[in-house]
């Protein structure tokens, strides 16, 4: 299984970072291990002092594809889900001002929150409109809709698979919208798309 993420993908969320709006989508990737185990409690990694939330839209691939074409995209996936790239913001921002790659900012150990919760795309009269939200300790601190991609769902699915083959079960993180911020100990991120809640997770 490949997390293949898509950064800078929310207008928004590219101005609150200070970053340039890219001209094609951004994309890194976590690796496996990176998962956050089910049941289990979020652990800020000791060599960050700023994790920072970012929740995000996912696709998980149903077949193998490779140079997908736009309008062909919707024919590999089905199920629409939730989930947390975490990101050590100042490790990643260290990494960035010397020109290097980011992968140990966003895919340590438990760096990946996968929803329990997945919807078939059919639930939804569009995947171009689909809303969701993050709440910290029971206020929300993000919200979104994938209304306000850059670069839609099939947009993605069909660019990415030009450079990786997608292969079944693999899940792509669509970006995130604004309002990301640090996480500390003791606090709870429960993810909902539209009214129901897809993951609930402990910081520790």
């Amino acid at each position: 299984m490949k997390l293949i993420c898509i950064g800078r993908n929310y207008a928004k969320h590219i101005t609150e970072l200070h970053s340039e709006k890219p001209e094609h989508p951004v994309v890194f990737m976590k690796p496996d291990s990176s998962v956050l185990l089910k049941n289990n409690p979020f652990i800020i990694p000791s060599f960050s002092e700023d994790v920072h939330y970012e929740v995000e839209i996912l696709v998980k691939i149903k077949k193998v594809g490779k140079h997908i074409q736009p309008k062909f995209a919707h024919k590999y996936y089905d199920d629409i889900g939730l989930g947390i790239d975490f990101t050590a913001r100042d490790v990643q921002n260290y990494l960035k001002d010397k020109g290097l790659p980011w992968e140990k900012a966003k895919g340590f150990d438990g760096a990946a929150v996968i929803g329990e919760q997945w919807f078939p795309k059919s639930k939804f009269q569009s995947v171009e409109d689909i809303s969701f939200r993050l709440e910290k300790n029971k206020e929300i601190v993000q919200s979104g809709n994938t209304s306000e991609m850059l670069w839609k769902i099939n947009e993605l699915v069909a660019y990415v698979s030009q450079y990786f083959t997608l292969k079944i079960g693999d899940i792509i993180f669509t970006g995130t919208p604004s309002g990301v911020g640090p996480v500390k100990e003791g606090d709870v991120l429960e993810g909902f798309i539209q009214e129901t809640s897809c993951f609930s997770i402990q910081v520790k």
